[in-house]
Protein backbone atom coordinates (compact mmCIF):
# COMPACT_ATOMS: atom_id res chain seq x y z
CA UNK A 1 0.00 0.00 0.00
CA UNK A 2 1.43 3.76 -0.77
CA UNK A 3 2.31 5.24 1.58
CA UNK A 4 2.78 9.49 2.22
CA UNK A 5 4.38 11.87 4.42
CA UNK A 6 3.05 15.53 4.01
CA UNK A 7 2.57 19.11 5.48
CA UNK A 8 -0.13 21.34 4.62
CA UNK A 9 -2.11 25.01 5.81
CA UNK A 10 -5.48 25.12 5.63
CA UNK A 11 -7.47 28.81 5.05
CA UNK A 12 -10.56 29.61 4.94
CA UNK A 13 -10.28 31.72 1.25
CA UNK A 14 -9.12 30.71 -2.01
CA UNK A 15 -7.77 34.57 -2.10
CA UNK A 16 -5.30 33.65 1.19
CA UNK A 17 -4.40 30.56 -0.12
CA UNK A 18 -3.00 31.92 -3.41
CA UNK A 19 -1.32 34.45 -1.70
CA UNK A 20 0.36 32.11 0.91
CA UNK A 21 1.21 29.89 -2.23
CA UNK A 22 2.78 33.44 -4.02
CA UNK A 23 5.24 33.67 -0.53
CA UNK A 24 6.06 30.37 0.07
CA UNK A 25 7.36 30.69 -4.04
CA UNK A 26 9.07 33.47 -3.82
CA UNK A 27 11.28 31.98 -0.86
CA UNK A 28 8.49 32.34 2.24
CA UNK A 29 9.31 28.92 4.34
CA UNK A 30 6.31 26.84 4.35
CA UNK A 31 6.13 25.96 8.14
CA UNK A 32 6.69 29.01 9.05
CA UNK A 33 3.92 29.80 7.28
CA UNK A 34 1.77 27.68 8.57
CA UNK A 35 2.80 28.98 12.43
CA UNK A 36 1.44 32.09 11.61
CA UNK A 37 -1.62 31.41 9.11
CA UNK A 38 -3.11 27.53 9.09
CA UNK A 39 -6.28 26.90 10.77
CA UNK A 40 -5.00 23.45 11.50
CA UNK A 41 -4.17 22.11 14.64
CA UNK A 42 -1.07 20.90 12.80
CA UNK A 43 0.45 24.32 12.54
CA UNK A 44 2.40 23.99 15.99
CA UNK A 45 4.27 21.64 13.95
CA UNK A 46 4.64 23.71 10.97
CA UNK A 47 1.91 22.10 9.44
CA UNK A 48 3.69 18.10 9.13
CA UNK A 49 0.69 15.39 9.13
CA UNK A 50 2.82 12.75 9.42
CA UNK A 51 2.81 9.53 7.54
CA UNK A 52 -0.42 8.63 6.24
CA UNK A 53 -1.49 6.11 3.54
CA UNK A 54 -4.69 6.45 0.82
CA UNK A 55 -8.42 6.46 2.29
CA UNK A 56 -7.15 8.20 5.53
CA UNK A 57 -7.97 12.02 4.28
CA UNK A 58 -10.65 13.81 2.74
CA UNK A 59 -11.14 12.60 -0.82
CA UNK A 60 -9.63 16.10 -2.56
CA UNK A 61 -6.68 16.00 0.20
CA UNK A 62 -6.12 12.42 -0.39
CA UNK A 63 -6.00 12.91 -4.54
CA UNK A 64 -3.67 15.91 -4.56
CA UNK A 65 -1.29 14.04 -2.18
CA UNK A 66 -1.24 10.68 -3.77
CA UNK A 67 -0.99 11.75 -7.37
CA UNK A 68 1.02 15.85 -7.07
CA UNK A 69 4.79 15.82 -7.08
CA UNK A 70 6.67 15.27 -4.59
CA UNK A 71 8.49 18.76 -2.93
CA UNK A 72 6.52 21.14 -4.49
CA UNK A 73 3.88 23.28 -3.24
CA UNK A 74 0.29 21.89 -4.32
CA UNK A 75 -3.10 23.59 -4.70
CA UNK A 76 -5.34 25.09 -3.41
CA UNK A 77 -7.30 22.54 -3.10
CA UNK A 78 -11.14 22.93 -1.40
CA UNK A 79 -12.08 20.75 1.28
CA UNK A 80 -15.06 20.46 3.16
CA UNK A 81 -12.38 22.02 6.05
CA UNK A 82 -11.24 25.09 3.94
CA UNK A 83 -9.42 25.73 1.14
CA UNK A 84 -5.09 23.82 1.88
CA UNK A 85 -1.92 24.18 0.23
CA UNK A 86 0.02 20.51 0.72
CA UNK A 87 3.23 19.78 0.21
CA UNK A 88 3.99 15.82 -0.33
CA UNK A 89 7.77 15.60 1.37
CA UNK A 90 7.69 11.84 0.73
CA UNK A 91 6.06 9.59 -1.04
CA UNK A 92 6.70 5.39 -1.17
Amino acid sequence: MPRARARHILVDSEAVCLDLKRQIEAGADFAEIARLHSSCPSKRQGGDLGEFGPGMMVKEFDEAVFTGEVGKVLGPVKTQFGWHLLEVTARS
